[in-house]
């Protein structure tokens, strides 16, 4: 089974909401990356709109649902009611729960799912009845996925943030991997599908793809538009997909 890319476009919102114009475009990149072999857009819409705005969410829906069949959108968030309400509404392919406060810069833990319990089983709820795949953020850490699986969701996406910091230190990077393949495989065991995503890159990821050559998606945000900007953003599709063995 090939890795599948999701491009975060997160960061296109940012750049296009320093000015009151409509450039950056979200979809209009976005389609440059499905049309270059990206197999999904993840999207986190805060609640601030501090950069993927609801109008986004709904336009991103209609042209992959138009455009692209087959493909994905992804939705991310904190899920209060404000969140499981876009999520019923435009019913995404695909939503992942991360235990964020709305003042986070970005995702950088995974859930304590004994302190979120009530939490989580009622949002699941809404989500499963929706019918849309259901995914939780998770921390490296081979004990998580059980108890995610405990929740009923299908999915888990590993925090490999602690990995992509490595960059200039390769021994600590190797204790790190071995971290997140371990998790990868009690997921496996548990019956449920992993991704992965935070400070991926076209250098860490072929490590990370020998290692868990299972993962069925890696979401990439901060260092796909990184590479963009040096490389535009197709030829960017096809370095992560190369570094992925997805081409």
């Amino acid at each position: 089974m090939n890795t599948r890319l999701s491009v975060n476009v997160n960061a296109v919102a940012v750049l296009r909401n320093r000015r009151d114009l409509p450039w950056p475009s979200v979809t209009g990149l976005s389609r440059i990356a499905l049309e270059a072999g990206a197999k999904g857009i993840t999207v986190h819409p805060r609640p601030d709109e501090r950069h993927i705005r609801r109008r986004d969410v709904w336009d991103l829906a209609d042209m992959i649902r138009k455009d692209f069949p087959g493909k994905e959108l992804c939705l991310e968030g904190f899920p209060d009611n404000r969140f499981l309400t876009l999520c019923e509404e435009v019913k995404p392919d695909q939503t992942l729960f991360v235990p964020d406060d709305p003042s986070q810069q970005t995702s950088d833990h995974g859930w304590d799912f004994e302190a979120s319990d009530a939490l989580l089983r009622s949002s699941i709820d809404v989500i499963k009845r929706s019918g849309i795949k259901m995914s939780l953020f998770v921390d490296p850490d081979p004990e998580q996925p059980a108890k995610a699986a405990a929740f009923g969701a299908d999915r888990i996406e590993i925090y490999t943030g602690p990995y992509g910091a490595c960059h200039s230190d390769p021994a600590l990077a190797a204790t790190r991997l071995a971290e997140v393949s371990a998790t990868a495989k009690a997921a496996r065991e548990a019956g449920l599908d992993v991704n992965a995503g935070h400070d991926l890159t076209p250098d860490n990821l072929p490590a990370l793809m020998k290692e868990v050559p299972f993962i069925r998606e890696v979401s990439i945000g901060h260092g796909f538009i990184a590479d963009a900007l040096i490389y535009g953003f197709a030829e960017s599709v096809r370095r992560f997909q190369r570094a992925m063995g997805e081409i």
